[in-house]
């Protein structure tokens, strides 16, 4: 059997975020990454046997933690944040008021990921990289192996970076962690942002103009 990890991309809610599914093939332990909205059609993506070991975020905005709670519920996996975004968090109800949307408390953050903190499920592995200016916790993920990907979350899109006129944003901040952290990594890996297609580190260096 190949041990490349299983990759699922779950397009949810209104705002139309990317929540990842990545499951190992050997052991069938996966994490979901911003279970955003849907709970119901992310859970539909779970092979059967699949056990969710982390909910994980890239930050704390509502489009990317609105099914956290029912994902919570149906999993029982460890619900994970950088804590600089633990009062966005906390304040989700908040937030939803504030685009016309209601939401009821988050559930607890169980774990606090930190910058280069190694997540491991099944065979597979994540290092985290903290990349703030989107807000003060935003994180991406890489993902080791033969196919190196990144999960930049709102830090990075195709040809364009994050918003930062949200709570706790700082776009100089933001572009030098673009520039500082993910910038520096290999021109072939795969980047899977929170909202769009695809792309490269290599494409970005070349053709986005806010870098």
């Amino acid at each position: 059997m190949s041990n490349e990890v299983i990759h699922k991309t779950v397009v949810v809610g209104p705002l139309q975020c990317n929540c990842s599914i990545l499951i190992c093939p050997k052991t069938l332990e996966a994490i979901v990454i911003d279970p955003g909205d849907e709970a119901e059609k992310i859970i539909k993506n779970l092979d059967s046997g699949v056990k969710v070991k982390y909910l994980l975020h890239t930050h704390a905005h509502f489009d990317h933690i609105g099914a956290t709670e029912a994902m919570k519920m149906a999993t029982q996996a460890t619900v994970c944040l950088h804590k600089a975004d633990e009062m966005i968090y906390q304040n989700l109800p908040m937030q939803g008021r504030m685009f016309g949307m209601s939401f009821s408390e988050a559930p607890a953050i169980e774990k606090f990921i930190e910058d280069n903190e190694e997540l491991k499920f099944g065979e597979q592995k994540l290092e985290v990289i903290h990349t703030p200016g989107h807000s003060p916790g935003s994180v991406c993920f890489r993902l080791s192996g033969s196919e190196e990907r990144v999960f930049s979350g709102d830090t990075l899109f195709r040809q364009s970076v994050g918003r930062s006129d949200l709570w706790g944003g700082d776009h100089s901040l933001l572009i030098r962690s673009i520039k500082s952290r993910l910038m520096t990594l290999d021109d072939e890996i795969r980047v899977y942002p929170g909202h769009g297609p695809r792309t490269r580190i290599g494409e970005e260096k070349r053709k986005n103009p806010f870098l």
